[in-house]
């Protein structure tokens, strides 16, 4: 079974160390310990949380390998965050932050990567709160989060520095596509889904804020 899952793990990441997937392992085990007491996934996807969760984050270094900083808001459970802040553990200077506004689920990511070996960076506050504290990055990332035209919104200072966002989207993708070019002019790449066939992961930069009428509005 460990090493079905290492090959698993390296088929949607790319190459990783073995110390990595331990870690990764270790995670999974305080994630369903802590999964008990509170809130942190749907009950029905615990049964295939390598899968449905972590393989699902993991996918995400494939797309940016060169990305060093990384930012992923609305972080929860730690999908994608927690998953990419172990991942680029093995990276020197490599820096992911986490922005959780749930004071619970913010101390469970922080205890969880101190016990698996990797030291956090968690944000307990409101994204909005947090454009002046953290860096731009190379990445923005969110899972479950909203739909795309407040994620534009939530990330939009971030973005229009530069970053590029990641966000997993489901099989409704296209309408809130849709739904987004009413507010917003972006460039976009759709990526397919490596662990789940019915998703996308959605790659956004250059956003524009558009006035009513579609035009974009002036800086």
């Amino acid at each position: 079974m460990s090493e079905a899952r290492f090959s698993q793990l390296q088929d949607v990441a790319g190459p990783v160390s073995r110390e990595t997937f331990e870690r990764l392992v270790a995670f999974e085990s305080v994630f369903l310990r802590w999964a008990a007491k509170i809130n942190l996934a749907a009950p029905s996807t615990l049964e295939a949380l390598w899968e449905r969760h972590i393989l699902d984050s993991a996918q995400l270094i494939r797309l940016a390998p060169s990305a060093r900083r990384w930012l992923d808001v609305g972080s929860g459970g730690g999908f994608p965050g927690a998953i990419v802040t172990i991942l680029m553990a093995e990276h020197p200077g490599a820096r992911v932050d986490l922005i959780e506004s749930n004071r619970k689920k913010a101390a469970f990511l922080v205890s969880a990567l101190n016990e698996v070996g990797v030291t956090p960076r968690v944000h307990a506050r409101r994204i909005e709160d947090c454009y002046e504290r953290v860096e731009t990055p190379h990445i923005v990332t969110a899972r479950a989060l909203a739909p795309l035209p407040l994620l534009l919104e939530l990330t939009a200072p971030w973005l229009q520095a530069g970053a590029h966002g990641l966000f997993h989207k489901g099989r409704d993708y296209r309408r809130e596509v849709q739904e987004s070019g009413n507010a917003w002019r972006f460039d976009l790449i759709e990526h397919k889904d490596k662990v789940d066939a019915a998703a996308v992961i959605l790659e956004v930069s250059n956003p524009v804020r558009l006035k009513p009428g579609g035009t974009p509005r002036t800086p």
